[in-house]
């Protein structure tokens, strides 16, 4: 069976992800598939609203994208996961632009791509089971799929600090967050979903949630660490705040990637400049390519992914070893020749 399911039911383009031993890991033809889908809708006036779910019974409704086959290729001619990005953040721009409202359930995991796939709609719903996180920092990369679009508009210092730690939010902290749109508990979900594969978005209007999330215990030290000019800038206010919370997020921070933090933070300053969405993702694009070509992505991949030893040996192992003209180089424009997905 395919590991994407798109039918029209009634007034509603139903896309499911069906790849559930992988937890829905979007690959090119899932993204492709659903791109699709989204083209051929667009234009189909009998479809009135896009819903996007995972196949029942699983944890996850998309645990991001599918990495250990883009390190490979990243670390070979780079063909294959160039296509990928293209073809994903294709998506991601569809789903941002879309003229008609697209639901998707984000019930259960919810990381990296699948965050891209379910949070650029008009309604995303988080449940209790739902977990969030943009972890890439952990595995030599930066969050992206839109992360420079949507995290810096978080507004204070909560992007940046999820960005650079890869916290990970549950439950009704996304939306709280204001990065779902509406929270449901899981038991009354069901009914809701009938109600919008019927059609019906009044429903989804009248849903009330809590309006803070736990993370609002500690959103002045948040706000205090994490909005400042450097990264080295938030290693020292987290140091001198001395706090257990503060020192742990140094803690998390100092297992992280050096050079990607540094790209993911200048990324979320520069995304926060942007004025449109395709600008976002064109710089991303940009950054992906060359993110993947770098070892610490293959490392990455290797002690999460393949070894899942957790112990990476990053290139530079310091934020003082990452050279500003290197860093630089990933945000340039591209060569020519080299692909573009706009």
């Amino acid at each position: 069976m395919s590991d994407v399911i798109a039918k029209i039911s009634g007034p509603v383009g139903h896309i499911t992800l069906n790849r559930a031993k992988a937890l829905h890991a979007l690959n090119t033809q899932m993204c492709a598939d659903i791109s699709k889908a989204l083209l051929d809708w667009r234009s189909n006036d009998s479809v009135k609203i896009i819903v996007i779910d995972h196949a029942e019974d699983t944890r996850g409704f998309c645990a991001g994208g599918d990495i250990k086959p883009m390190a490979i290729s990243g670390q070979g001619d780079g063909v294959e996961v160039r296509k990928f990005f293209e073809t994903e953040y294709r998506m991601n721009v569809q789903l941002f632009e879309y003229p008609k409202p697209v639901v998707t359930f984000m019930d259960g995991l919810t990381m990296g791509g699948g965050v891209g796939l379910s949070i650029h709609g008009s309604h995303s719903i988080a449940t209790e089971n739902t977990v969030f996180a943009m972890p890439e920092t952990g595995i030599g990369l930066f969050p992206d799929v839109g992360g420079g679009w949507f995290l810096p508009r978080l507004g204070g210092g909560l992007g940046q600090w999820l960005g650079l730690t890869g916290a990970r939010l549950k439950g009704g902290d996304v939306a709280a967050a204001g990065i779902a749109t509406h929270f449901v508990e899981s038991k009354v979900l069901p009914a809701i979903k009938e109600m919008v594969l019927l059609g019906d978005l009044e429903v989804l209007e009248a849903m009330e949630w809590e309006e803070y999330g736990s993370f609002i215990k500690q959103i002045d030290i948040i706000n205090a660490c994490f909005e400042k000019d450097t990264v080295e800038e938030i290693f020292q206010a987290l140091e001198d705040n001395g706090s257990e919370w503060a020192l742990k997020q140094l803690s998390i921070m100092k297992t992280k990637c050096p050079f990607s933090m540094k790209v993911t933070h200048r990324q979320l300053i520069e995304g926060g400049k942007l004025e449109t969405f395709k600008d976002v993702m064109a710089m991303e694009f940009r950054l992906a390519n060359r993110s993947v070509a770098r070892p610490d992505f293959a490392e990455g991949v290797r002690a999460v992914v393949v070894d899942k030893d957790n112990a990476p040996k990053w290139e530079p192992a310091e934020l003082s070893g990452v050279s500003e003209t290197d860093l630089e180089a990933m945000f340039a424009p591209l060569e020519r020749g080299e692909l573009t997905f706009l």
